[in-house]
């Protein structure tokens, strides 16, 4: 019983602090810990301990309880606290493990703020627990410059312990089962003059290729909740990649840079189709997408450049990147004459306005005109320049089955405008309308959603994922709005 009441103080902890503000759409204070950190606020609430809402001591307890009634006598855990470069806990078990996302979260540092709460309610009943005055850190698995005299030394210490856990998994694991990963990374952590680049996602592959291990399958999983603080208004990863590994087979061949690439380029495409058939986030796709690209890298013991070096994992990534953007461009080999010219202004000046005798010029190579664009109802020109039209700015009486010219760009803009005005159910009644080619507008989705991660035009990209997020749940409703119209036949029937 004390160690439940001391576990209500501790979460007590969270909710009576100077750091917690007020929810004004919940009407009542929301937590410190909403993300991995301790973010200063501006202002704060004070719950009352005793209001029977959100922070009171008995609500708690009553939480915990109801928890315990549950499961006590379903369950049977236990935990254990031990170094994951030695540790034997794992011999013959099947193992699914989340590790630490390089410098992501200071898992240590955060937990003082319980930590000292819990010693003093805890010393003398868990006293090998509480030895220390403060959590243990200088052990913890992360890259923190503070503790290792650098970044250098830091990210060192990362990938060699990274290494040890990994290869000891692989060591242990039950035969018969692969390992499971989680990792949710964002992937485009940065760029540099050629390429995206993730120190963490390097890393941890590092560590994974070093310790032996090969990765045999990938699954994207949708695990983080969409009203997290994290997530709201910002593009957020909705999902985590679980890479499934195996010890690599000791007769693995050797292969060249050159057979690594064609490699990629006769099976990334199926797999991105894959993904985007189960309407995975475009924030998630170029992550996803390391699942398979390092698949076929990790099933070679080697991949060697001309010189007879070793290829790096970064380079790796950089030439999975490569491909996926070579793979997504050529999907716009679907798309109409109209919405290529528009993506490639895109591409090049957003919704800004340009040259009227670029856009000409453009136009050309893309078998269109300017004049065409205009009259499809895409782009705007006054006074030698055009622009396109954002999606506020389309018309709202806008009917696909009388549009003489449909183009794909107006049915995803169409989409957006009317999903963030009115909906799901309002985007829904303009799929239906649209029928089959409604799909084409969430490939193109993912184009652009991709041409925005690159140009750092975060407001649209946000747009574009919320319209493929979105997607299932309007092709639902689509469908029941078709099978609620009347058919041609059954109209006549009435008559």
């Amino acid at each position: 019983m004390g160690l439940y009441l001391a576990l209500g103080v501790s979460k007590l902890a969270d909710s009576g602090n100077a750091l917690v503000s007020w929810k004004a759409s919940m009407n009542q204070p929301i937590h410190l810990f909403t993300r991995q950190a301790i973010p200063m606020v501006w202002d704060f609430a004070e719950p009352n301990v005793f209001s029977g809402a959100m922070g009171d001591l008995v609500v708690t307890l009553n939480n915990i309880s109801r928890i315990l009634d549950r499961n006590m006598n379903k369950l049977h855990g236990f935990a254990d606290q031990l170094d994951a470069r030695k540790q034997g806990l794992s011999h013959n078990k099947l193992i699914s493990t989340d590790p630490p996302y390089y410098d992501n979260v200071g898992y240590a540092d955060l937990s003082d703020f319980f930590y000292v709460w819990l010693r003093r309610s805890l010393n003398s009943v868990f006293p090998h627990l509480f030895a220390t005055l403060a959590v243990p850190k200088t052990d913890e698995l992360v890259a923190t410059p503070g503790r290792h005299g650098g970044k250098d030394k830091a990210e060192s210490f990362f990938l060699d312990g990274m290494t040890k856990a990994i290869h000891r998994l692989g060591e242990k694991v039950h035969p018969a089962f692969p390992i499971t990963i989680y990792y949710a990374f964002k992937q485009a952590e940065g760029r540099g003059a050629d390429s995206i680049y993730s120190t963490g996602w390097e890393t941890f592959l590092e560590g994974v290729v070093s310790a032996g291990l090969a990765i045999t399958g990938t699954w994207p999983m949708r695990t983080e909740l969409a009203n997290r603080m994290r997530s709201l208004g910002s593009n957020a990863l909705a999902s985590s990649v679980v890479l499934v590994c195996r010890p690599r087979s000791a007769g693995a061949p050797t292969a060249t840079r050159r057979e690594f690439l064609n490699a990629l380029k006769v099976e990334l495409p199926d797999a991105l189709a894959y993904l985007q058939h189960g309407n995975i986030a475009p924030v998630d796709l170029a992550q996803a997408s390391i699942g398979p690209g390092m698949a076929i890298y990790t099933r070679f013991a080697k991949v060697l450049d001309a010189d007879g070096k070793a290829v790096p994992v970064q380079e790796a990534l950089e030439l999975i990147n490569q491909t996926l953007d070579e793979v997504l461009s050529e999907q716009e080999s679907d798309f109409d004459a109209d919405s290529r010219w528009a993506l490639a202004w895109f591409d090049q000046s957003g919704f800004g306005e340009g040259e009227y005798g670029v856009a000409e010029t453009l136009s050309k190579a893309k078998n269109t005109s300017v004049k065409g664009l205009e009259d499809a109802g895409i782009l705007y020109q006054r006074a030698g320049n055009v622009r396109l039209l954002r999606p506020r700015e389309l018309p709202e009486d806008w009917d696909p089955s009388t549009d003489p010219r449909l183009t794909v760009w107006e049915v995803v803009h169409h989409l957006i405008r009317v999903l963030e005005a009115a909906g799901e159910g309002s985007a829904a009644e303009l799929v239906a309308k649209l029928g089959s080619k409604a799909e084409a507008a969430r490939e193109l989705a993912y184009r652009l959603y991709t041409v925005c991660e690159r140009k750092k035009r975060a407001q649209e990209a946000l747009s574009y994922n919320g319209l493929v997020q979105s997607w299932p749940e309007i092709q639902r409703l689509a469908r029941e709005v078709a099978t609620a119209q009347p058919s041609q036949a059954q109209l006549f029937e009435q008559e």
